[in-house]
């Protein structure tokens, strides 16, 4: 079975191809525009047109949310701190990492995990009263 990562770049330019996975390699580094469309024999105003054809993406908005995404995973299943979870995932300022968070799931990082915990508690209850 191929990856998210893999089935996403199948089918489109390679050069495109080439910056996903620049993208999802450097998750946690500070990426520029500039340095990926080096990376590809491309201007940055090129790349950031083949790419927003390409994925219907910025090349920026596309890090953005694999960011939070890895963001979402990190803290529904690991005990790292609201700032660790930050740091690993690129975040050049935990603030901004809080509010693009919020603005995308809804609820802060520690209310998100706090509902996870609160979910996951009332399953286990469930299970241990039907037994």
């Amino acid at each position: 079975m191929l990856s998210r990562c893999q089935n996403e770049v199948l089918h489109i330019d390679a050069r495109v191809t080439a910056v996903i996975v620049m993208l999802h390699r450097m998750m946690a580094d500070q990426i520029s525009i500039s340095a990926l469309s080096k990376n590809v024999n491309l201007t940055p105003a090129r790349l950031r047109e083949l790419f927003k054809k390409e994925t219907g993406r910025s090349p920026m908005q596309y890090l953005k949310d694999l960011r939070l995404r890895e963001a979402e995973k990190l803290i529904g299943s690991t005990f790292l701190s609201i700032k660790e979870v930050a740091v690993l995932t690129g975040a050049s300022d935990v603030s901004h990492f809080v509010r693009d968070f919020k603005t995308r799931y809804g609820s802060t990082p520690s209310e998100f995990r706090a509902l996870l915990q609160a979910s996951a508690e009332r399953g286990k209850r469930r299970r241990t009263t039907c037994e």
